[in-house]
């Protein structure tokens, strides 16, 4: 896959924008980079005219935007995500930087769709939001001065993608065929039914078993067939009797 194809596969996700303005913004840092695929999680407003105005001449950008409920229906399909936080996040996956994490998700491009997911403007992505992710993604700023808006920081990662798709030795695809964000919850949903009828799972007194659950799998890169296999397992120690 060539680089304007792997870009053409790049989801930019913002969750629960409140400024319409940043949407503009973000619409515009898209378009000077060769990106036009933007996803909107319950935005607050939109479409709205001071989008049209931030955007400045990326109109067709919002014009295309998936309104979306939910970041699971933004994420659905995708093959890879990173979630892009500022925050520290309390034994979580690893954390790529922008330019690691551009490299990665240009390489899982050549399977399907990836997406760079970005929260609200005061308070960034939630811990459920960034589970759901592959992997939390920070940009390497100042730390006496970390804070940046959210078109800048749209800006930044979307440079990357553009030069980790075309610079001369484009990343490598991974071997397998990545399993989708579909069938990674699917699995997560399987093996907390199972747990639950084990009775190894209480719903009603979760702590914090399931993100940790996530997080384990979160390290490495499920394949679909691996996927698959797990499930397979699952759902026979669900037939094998008392």
């Amino acid at each position: 896959m060539n680089g304007a194809n792997a870009l053409d596969r790049v989801r930019i996700v913002l969750s629960h924008t409140s400024h319409p303005g940043n949407i503009g913004a973000a619409a515009r840092a898209m378009k000077t980079m060769g990106l036009a695929r933007l996803y909107l999680v319950a935005p607050a407003a939109f479409p709205d005219p001071v989008a049209d105005a931030r955007a400045s001449g990326a109109d067709d950008v919002l014009a295309a935007a998936q309104v979306v409920g939910s970041l699971e229906e933004a994420l659905a399909g995708t093959v890879l995500s990173g979630a892009v936080t500022a925050r520290r996040r309390e034994r979580s996956v690893p954390v790529r930087s922008a330019r690691e994490a551009a490299a990665e998700l240009t390489g899982f491009a050549a399977h399907g769709d990836v997406a760079l997911v970005f929260g609200r403007e005061t308070s960034g992505l939630t811990n459920e939001e960034v589970a759901l992710c592959s992997m939390p993604v920070t940009i390497p700023a100042n730390p006496e001065f970390s804070s940046l808006n959210l078109g800048a920081a749209v800006q930044l990662l979307c440079y990357e993608m553009r030069m980790a798709a075309l610079s001369p030795g484009v990343p490598a695809s991974p071997d397998g065929e990545p399993a989708s964000f579909d069938e990674i919850e699917g699995f997560h949903h399987h093996l907390e039914a199972a747990m639950t009828a084990s009775g190894f799972y209480d719903p009603a007194n979760p702590k914090r078993l399931l993100q940790r659950v996530r997080r384990l799998f979160g390290r490495i890169r499920l394949e679909k067939e691996e996927v698959n296999i797990l499930r397979g397992i699952i759902a026979a120690l669900e037939r094998k009797p008392d």
